[in-house]
């Protein structure tokens, strides 16, 4: 797997400063009524005022190019609310994970977690900013099973910091995307460990493969990883739903160990069909369709 080199950190801004505020007198309100108004915040003033819809809707025009205008524009309105509500949910980590823990938990990859728990067998678990990454994490968890976390440090330090103290404090172990992450990361899926990493972000060692009927650039490494350390590959979803509990967790057949290329496209496909059933749970802005870098 090619290791990304570390984000150079930078300064606390004024507008770190301000979401740093608005996350803590969001902190202030019961979960529910949090969430909720995070999500109208995001619908509102994201929706209207920030550029976030815009770049929606180019996603949308490039991947569903046969989608009615107006459906391309109540997704564009919609996904600020989304992902509002993800980051608060996320940033909520002790809530969330008592919510986690009420879950139901459905798929044809469920028995395949609980024989590789079982055995001691490693596995990937494969999402993306999508719906919410980590209530399927925090519900696995509340299951029994130790689920490690891969993620991309934040260019902010104290947007980091928040962010990293609120899900180590739900779960553990949390490895960032750095090279000491990586060698832990390793060590922990060679002991039989279970990862979560997400699959939607833009990496420049990709290959093209299909996503949505488009050609976008894709990182095998997920893949690889599985093959190297003989680890289960199980695309998973934390899908919000309308009513309670608020989401519920798929968990889809493991991939077929074959080559990297075939079995990262079965991922895309995973992806996809989520995408298509639910696009305003997908955040759309990662810029993967560009064939070179940056």
């Amino acid at each position: 797997m090619t290791q990304n080199p570390a984000p150079t950190p930078r300064r606390v801004t004024p507008r770190d400063r301000a979401t740093l505020a608005l996350v803590g007198l969001l902190m202030r309100l019961p979960f529910g009524p949090r969430v909720r108004l995070a999500g109208w915040l995001g619908r509102t003033v994201i929706g209207r005022f920030g550029a976030l819809p815009r770049r929606v809707a180019q996603a949308v025009h490039h991947f569903r190019p046969e989608l009615p205008e107006v459906e391309v524009q109540r997704i564009a309105r919609e996904v600020p609310g989304s992902m509002a509500r993800m980051i608060t949910e996320v940033l909520s980590g002790p809530d969330l994970a008592a919510l986690a823990a009420t879950l139901p938990l459905e798929g044809p990859g469920l028995a395949a977690l609980d024989d590789a728990h079982a055995t001691g067998r490693p596995v990937i678990l494969v999402s993306a900013h999508f719906g919410n990454y980590d209530a399927w994490r925090l519900a696995l968890i509340a299951r029994g099973f130790a689920i490690g976390g891969y993620f991309k440090e934040l260019g902010s330090p104290a947007l980091n910091a928040r962010y990293v103290e609120a899900v180590s404090a739900s779960g553990a172990p949390m490895f960032p995307d750095t090279g000491e992450g990586l060698r832990r990361l390793v060590k922990f899926l060679r002991g039989g460990g279970m990862l979560g990493i997400l699959c939607d972000l833009d990496r420049p060692q990709g290959v093209m493969l299909d996503f949505l009927g488009q050609p976008t650039r894709t990182v095998l490494s997920m893949a690889e990883m599985a093959l190297r350390y003989d680890a289960l590959l199980v695309p998973i979803w934390g899908i919000r739903t309308p009513g309670k509990p608020g989401f519920r967790v798929q968990i889809d057949a493991p991939v077929p160990a074959s080559d990297a290329e075939t079995m990262t496209q079965a991922l895309n496909d995973a992806f996809a069909a989520q995408v298509r059933a639910h696009p305003e749970q997908w955040i759309w802005w990662h810029n993967r369709r560009k064939g070179s870098h940056p």
